[in-house]
């Protein structure tokens, strides 16, 4: 029998720090939590990547 793996935050932690461009309700959060469309957001992914500090930098402007 196989050891059960271990759970930890770190998968979740990477995961956070990312904005999803291909998930609606990820755009959709980071939309609403900025002010900005949906659109804006996507916009905002294929220029700067898709991690989330610089995205939101990115739509802060």
């Amino acid at each position: 029998m196989p050891a059960k793996k271990k759970k930890t935050a770190r998968g979740r932690k990477q995961d956070r720090a990312r904005v999803a461009k291909s998930q609606d309700y990820e755009v959709r959060y980071e939309a609403k939590k900025s002010g900005r469309s949906a659109s804006a957001v996507k916009k905002a992914v294929k220029k700067v990547g898709n991690s989330r500090k610089r995205v939101e930098k990115r739509l802060a402007r």
